[in-house]
């Protein structure tokens, strides 16, 4: 039990709740960005969603794809399928007990990657801005789980 306390005590693991938490709350901020888009734009995925307008025949028309509500959905749900391996990984890539310096380089590039990806997603940057801060943090969340793998390997 020492041994736990002791690791949830390390600067490494600190740091790494901290890079954890900005992007976990980033990827929330998304969603709220995503129904903010949805409202503003009078567009809905489902039929139920436009329960406030009177006639069923209105309803149907607010039930559309829009290429900006599509676009910040998709950036939403790279966050999806990014943040949590990386939360997950991450978790495990401190708890191995890496250098401090190392931790945070991996953790500072990670978070700075994703920010990236989001202001060249919605602002419609020509790729391959877009790709390369995608493939940066996909490099930095193989790179943790090399890390992992090696130093715990029990295959």
């Amino acid at each position: 039990m020492a041994e736990v306390v002791h690791m949830i005590d390390s600067e490494v693991f600190l740091a790494f709740s901290t890079y954890a938490t900005i992007v976990v709350l980033k990827m929330m901020l998304m969603s709220l960005m995503t129904s903010y888009f949805h409202l503003t734009k009078q567009v809905f995925s489902n039929l139920e969603d436009t329960a406030l307008v009177k006639t069923t025949e209105d309803r149907k028309k607010l039930v559309r794809v829009d290429p900006d509500v599509e676009r910040v959905r998709r950036c939403h749900l790279n966050d999806l399928e990014n943040i949590v391996p990386f939360v997950v990984i991450g978790l495990l890539y401190a708890l191995t007990g890496p250098d401090l310096s190392m931790a945070l380089l991996h953790f500072r590039v990670f978070v700075g990657s994703r920010f990236i990806h989001t202001v060249a997603y919605m602002m419609a940057l020509p790729q391959p801005t877009r790709a390369l801060a995608f493939g940066v943090g996909l490099f930095i969340t193989f790179s943790m789980a090399y890390r992992v793998l090696t130093t715990a390997l029990f295959l």
